[in-house]
């Protein structure tokens, strides 16, 4: 029997999921039309976002992260991709501001500008706007010395919040692979969906609907290269189709249940494990201390972490070790932190980084030499 989630949401979080004026995504789908595309800003204006900086949204530090494959770079500081159906670009200006462009929409309206609003909730929400980074930061800072040192080059590196179907299957495709091919895989299951523009070289679709999925082979999956995710997918389509009010609404309704039961029920699904599990929960199911535990995070882990697992290889029980003992450090929203954590230790960001924050294993080898060598020394004296 699943239960309803009792622990209240933490004061870091300024608005309750009952009182909160953003939509979540179960509200705000509507049912699509499919008529032809239409222009809601036909002039291709540039409205500026709220009053974002860079201190609570960095477009570079948020999408080309690992958390969504859907996005796409169409510019220097631009991203580009679909929520609900609206497709819309984001730009970082060089003074860290946001400005957006809603570019074609897939629903019939006979107001835009009721488009256009219903696209800005949708990114609200998509974004977690209603979290407050800089409260965040402050608690993680002060918690962990390894995040108050990347801290402040990591500003503005959000968790989105995603529509948890489409999430499900980038991540199907996530397990065992490499990014150039998962973005691949996704980019195949998202050309199923109905077609809205082309933006910066790059075809935008609506993400298919279960019932679209449903009707696309294995074989045909493993054609385009899917390999044995082929069979995960369309077995994973059969299972959510069975679910009572349909699986859409049913992965929705995970967002009211406690983390364990959100991973019990996730585990359910064919091609599904922790890892899986954990970044579906984190990145689109409202659990925001789920940790997905993988070899980078075993590694961030022991180093900062948990450093008396140093020598351990990591088994099913240390991984959840791991992950408790990331809560532990940080809170509820845990998640945040080890995403911060994860991106650090990104070659493309490592590049940015002062050279003192940087951790590989060339420098960690040195590390551990210096200090036994330091140790030989006191012990000879």
């Amino acid at each position: 029997m699943l239960r309803r989630r009792q622990t209240p949401i933490p004061p870091i979080q300024k608005l309750s999921k009952s009182s909160s004026s953003l939509p979540s995504s179960s509200k705000t789908r509507r049912p699509l039309l499919f008529l032809k595309p239409t222009v809601s800003s036909p002039d291709g204006e540039w409205k500026p976002l709220l009053n974002m900086g860079i201190s609570e949204l960095s477009l570079p530090l948020t999408f080309p992260t690992g958390q969504t494959f859907t996005w796409k770079q169409t510019a220097s500081t631009q991203f580009t991709g679909v929520l609900n159906s609206h497709l819309l670009s984001l730009r970082q200006l060089q003074d860290g501001s946001i400005s957006y462009l809603l570019h074609r929409t897939c629903f019939s309206s006979p107001s835009l500008s009721k488009d256009e609003a219903f696209a800005m909730d949708s990114l609200k929400d998509f974004m977690n706007l209603q979290v407050s980074l800089g409260e965040l930061w402050a608690e993680f800072s002060e918690a962990d010395s390894r995040f108050a040192e990347l801290a402040p080059h990591m500003s503005g590196a959000r968790v989105l919040r995603q529509d948890p179907l489409e999430c499900l299957f980038q991540f199907l495709c996530s397990s065992n692979n490499n990014i150039p091919r998962i973005t691949q895989m996704v980019s195949y299951l998202s050309s199923l969906g109905p077609y809205l523009a082309s933006v910066g070289g790059f075809k935008f679709h609506a993400f298919p609907s279960l019932e679209r999925l449903s009707q696309v082979s294995e074989e045909e999956l493993r054609k385009a290269g899917f390999g044995y995710r082929a069979k995960y997918i369309v077995d994973a389509v059969a299972v959510l189709q069975s679910k009572p009010g349909g699986g859409a609404e049913w992965l929705l309704s995970l967002r009211t249940l406690e983390l364990q039961e959100v991973t019990d029920a996730l585990l359910g699904l064919p091609g599904v494990g922790p890892k899986v599990a954990a970044c579906v929960a984190l990145f689109s199911l409202d659990q925001h201390h789920a940790i997905p535990v993988d070899t980078h995070v075993w590694q961030i882990a022991k180093r900062y972490i948990s450093p008396e697992l140093e020598g351990a290889t990591l088994t099913p029980k240390l991984s959840r070790h791991v992950a408790e003992a990331f809560v532990m450090k940080f809170g509820k929203y845990a998640g945040w932190a080890q995403t911060v954590l994860f991106i650090g230790e990104l070659s493309s960001q490592k590049a940015l980084l002062p050279v003192h924050l940087h951790c590989d294993k060339a420098t960690e080898a040195s590390s551990k030499k210096l200090v036994t060598s330091k140790n030989k020394r006191k012990s000879r004296a």
